[in-house]
């Protein structure tokens, strides 16, 4: 098997390189599929990108990102609700049926994480079903514990699927993200129930390498410096019947200093090596 038919390079991996850049890269070392975020693609223009990458046959494997459903002030309600239909729309327009959500942290003062998650079910049961009727997907992404109290309550694939089912498999799902549940000794049943349902909508890699950063946000590592197992990984989801593209998401500030078209030629190079 060609590992570049399978590999999709999410769009902050590179993020020192421009669209019009990262396509051009692409094409020249053979990378067939991207992940994009929302910010780049608005500051390009959302029609101009979804003609950028249509013209260069480029596949979008996701949208990043939806979510931050959590507030407890009605109006940040009402605001995070109609970004997220803004978020759908704009998936929708580029080609892609998948709208990665980062669900939100705990809303300032509160300390219920139960009562957190359930705002996301909450918000979830007006976004699905226009997510649905526009042939998007919404994919919960649960974030390692570390960031439960400012970025996202949901920290297992346990809690992910509990969430995604309320919904229907059409319309809301998982994203599995190495990075964040490989030290989780439930996740390998959690991925095989995911993928029973249907509901793996998207598979990310990064690895883990310590001491993490200040921040910790920018900590993910190049494939293969870290402690995951990412072929092993890799089985597993392709175990349950999956056999969607696989999207390298890394975030490092070594990364970034670089020459952005070097690090996409040594990450498709990694992926061959360290994933297949």
């Amino acid at each position: 098997m060609n590992a570049l038919s399978r590999f999709s390079i999410n769009q902050m991996t590179v993020k020192q390189l421009s669209l019009p850049s990262l396509v051009e890269a692409c094409a020249r070392l053979g990378v067939t599929a991207v992940g994009l975020w929302r910010e780049p693609v608005a500051a390009y223009g959302l029609e101009a990108t979804a003609k950028l990458v249509r013209d260069a046959g480029l596949m979008v494997t996701s949208l990043c990102r939806g979510g931050f459903l959590t507030a407890l002030d009605p109006a940040e309600r009402t605001r995070a609700l109609e970004d997220n239909r803004a978020a759908i729309d704009e998936a929708a327009a580029l080609g892609t049926d998948t709208l990665v959500l980062v669900s939100g942290g705990l809303p300032p003062g509160s300390r219920d994480l139960v009562a957190a998650r359930e705002r996301i079910a909450d918000a979830l049961s007006v976004l699905a079903p226009y997510a649905g009727d526009r042939g998007v997907r919404l994919a919960i992404e649960p974030l390692h514990p570390m960031y439960a109290a400012d970025r996202c309550v949901v920290s297992t694939l346990t809690q992910a699927l509990d969430l995604a089912e309320r919904f229907p498999a059409t319309q809301v799902g998982v994203v599995v993200d190495t990075y964040h549940i490989w030290w989780d000794d439930r996740a390998p049943d959690e991925v095989a129930r995911a993928g029973a349902q249907g509901r793996i909508h998207s598979f990310q890699l990064a690895d883990w390498t310590t001491p993490l950063p200040a921040g910790v946000l920018n900590g993910r590592g190049q494939l293969g410096d870290g402690a995951i197992d990412l072929r092993e990984w890799r089985e597993r989801v392709e175990a349950t019947g999956w056999t969607g593209r696989i999207e390298v998401e890394l975030f490092n500030d070594g990364l970034w200093v670089r020459d952005g078209v070097e690090v996409l030629e040594e990450t498709a190079a990694r992926f061959a090596g360290e994933v297949f």
